[in-house]
């Protein structure tokens, strides 16, 4: 039973960093550059 659980709140977690990830695509934001342009020379945009 505690294998199921530790199983749905990994799941749950896992579940939550995706959303989180989505959010900041549509926001604009990027994985590689973090909004920073002047750091990565303006290729995220």
């Amino acid at each position: 039973m505690s294998t199921i659980i530790v199983l749905a709140v990994l799941i749950g977690i896992v579940a939550l960093i995706i959303r989180s990830m989505i959010k900041d695509k549509k926001n604009g934001k990027s994985l590689q550059c973090g909004g920073d342009c002047s750091h990565c020379g303006g290729h995220c945009k």
